[in-house]
């Protein structure tokens, strides 16, 4: 094994881990604080957010950022008091409203405002949240996310956000919670004329000011808070207009300075990203806004209009199959699985943390989809089983509500495995299509939880699927098909499962193919021959012993 291959073999078991890890760290016991991020408290329900104007400075010598939150919201009720998140060590320096400075009590990353003026349901009313400081800095961007204060082979500033799990609230105040998206967004950003500032949707203007310049950037659509982003550095730009569903759509890629030749070759992956989720998951969901690919000094994120890629110009993860079959291989992993966040995070955007398999399960699925448009349907199937090796099956994919704290990693692996499965069991390919477009046609701009998302497959494929559901999602048993064959007879049975559960299975037997439907209790089946050969689908994703 040779000095450069070791590095990249430790660097991939490395990464492996950190994505396991995910997002936030393993705890069962919750606090106070836990519960004020991961709930809807009184303070945050009687406001409905509308419009944010995040209007910063970012000093890169420093690792430090100033400036205000511009935040306007609806009144639903009557009420005085308001919730505010920002993490220490960033501090609110004042709020005003009406150009009154508010009364501010701080517990932990909750403040509570207390509003002078009347809050009359129905007005639209705005607060500014004045604050400063040095924000947390990333230690493994972007599972453990903050600020990542690099800078690059030219020995120029590369900045950049990350903080799904930790918050929006880890670099800028807001109310940190995903259930309510704001409706638009405008994002200004101050940074030293030599660098560049790219974050979500369209650049509206470049203004000059003294040795600095302050870049905004208009967002049309709702956004999730941790898709918000700013990355800084000395960015060039090249882009396309890809003709799609939802007509020109602007394609813009952002890399560093001299990475920009290497860009234009490896990101073709991008237009056929578009063109493949396109085909399965309907039109791209933010047309108003652009897409872009923005370089950063870490792996990559899913923010909104605003992906960051960071996977070293190389096609899998870092170079390597997650799946070991060498379909992995044909494509960066960063550019189809983060962008296909936006049909599945983006778009569709749960509301509570412990429901995340909503995003990860889909766009983990979205890599076979990928394959299926580009290589066909073996290519799909044997990239999705070949994942199947990385799963734990340790804890339930569904997490602890209200308290933002997400389930397994298995949501990845084995969601995308469970999607699959659930493909076999419609047997309609166009039917199935036809699903995963209605589910971002249904739920288009909008959060949503874990049962929203079960009712409407149900419906749609017109299975009952509480069951399969159930046993998938929420405990760590994996179905198993014990059966035996003697004297021309089969005999077949579910075990390892919840009560109730009676998923039907495609076998073949003796070369034929054919639908078994077993239960708890032990079903049988006459044979024709005694020395049958059975075999169980293999795109099921189930466990199975012969007894």
């Amino acid at each position: 094994m040779t000095h450069r291959f070791l590095i990249t073999f430790l660097l991939f078991c490395f990464s492996l881990i950190s994505v396991k890890a995910q997002l936030l760290s393993e705890k069962n016991n919750f606090t106070r604080q836990d519960s004020l991020r991961g709930s809807i408290t009184p303070e945050r329900a009687w406001w409905d957010l509308t419009y944010y104007h995040l209007d910063i400075k970012v000093n890169p010598d420093e690792k430090y950022i100033s400036g205000k939150n511009t935040i306007q919201y609806k009144v639903l009720e009557s009420k005085s008091v308001m919730q505010i998140d920002l993490q220490p060590p960033l501090k609110i320096t004042k709020v005003i409203q009406n150009n009154k400075e508010l009364d501010v009590k701080h517990d932990g990353n909750a403040h509570f405002i207390t509003l002078v003026d009347s809050q009359n349901p129905n007005e639209i009313n705005s607060i500014d949240v004045y604050y400063e400081g040095h924000p947390r800095e990333a230690v493994k961007a972007p599972w453990d996310g903050g600020i990542s204060w690099k800078k690059d082979t030219n020995g120029n500033h590369f900045i950049a956000s990350s903080c799904q799990g930790l918050g929006a609230s880890v670099w800028w105040p807001c109310k940190d919670h995903m259930y309510d998206e704001v409706d638009s967004m405008l994002i200004s950003v101050n940074v030293p004329d030599n660098l560049i500032n790219v974050s979500n949707g369209r650049l509206r203007s470049i203004e000059q000011i003294e040795d600095t310049k302050t870049y905004s950037w208009i967002i049309k659509n709702p956004i999730n808070n941790y898709g918000v982003n700013i990355n800084i550095g000395d960015y060039v730009n090249f882009s396309e207009v890809y003709d799609g569903e939802g007509g020109n759509l602007d394609m813009n890629y952002y890399v560093l300075r001299d990475n920009l030749e290497k860009a234009k070759e490896h990101f073709k992956d991008a237009p056929k990203m578009m063109k493949a989720f396109e085909h399965w998951f309907g039109q791209y969901p933010f047309y108003a806004d652009s897409f872009k690919l923005v370089e950063v000094p870490y792996l990559g994120m899913e923010h909104q209009s605003s992906v960051t890629y960071g996977n070293q110009y190389k096609k899998g993860y870092l170079g390597n199959d997650w799946s070991g079959t060498g379909w992995g291989l044909k494509f960066d992993y960063i550019i189809i699985h983060e962008a296909g966040h936006e049909w599945f995070a983006n778009n569709i955007t749960y509301k509570d943390a412990a429901d995340m398999w909503i995003h990860e399960s889909f766009t983990c699925y979205s890599e076979s989809l990928f394959l299926d448009y580009h290589y066909g349907n073996k290519a799909a199937s044997e990239y999705v089983i070949g994942l199947r090796k990385n799963i734990e099956n340790d804890r339930p994919i569904i997490g602890f509500y209200n308290v933002n704290k997400e389930g397994s990693s298995d949501m990845y692996f084995k969601g995308a495995n469970i999607l699959h499965t659930l493909r076999q069991l419609i047997e309609d390919d166009e039917k199935w299509r036809q699903i995963l477009r209605g589910l971002n046609r249904t739920f288009y701009h909008q959060t949503v939880t874990t049962k929203q998302i079960e009712d409407y497959i149900s419906k749609e494929t017109g299975i009952d699927l509480t069951e399969f559901f159930n046993q998938y999602l929420r405990t760590i048993k994996i179905p198993t098909l014990e059966y035996k064959i003697e004297n021309k007879e089969l005999k077949y049975r579910w075990t390892n499962i919840i009560d109730k559960f009676d998923m039907p299975i495609q076998v073949t037997i003796n070369g034929k193919e054919e639908w078994l439907f077993p239960k708890a209790d032990w079903k049988t089946k006459s044979l024709d021959i005694k020395n049958t050969s059975f075999e169980i689908n293999p795109d099921f994703y189930v466990n199975s012993k012969k007894l």
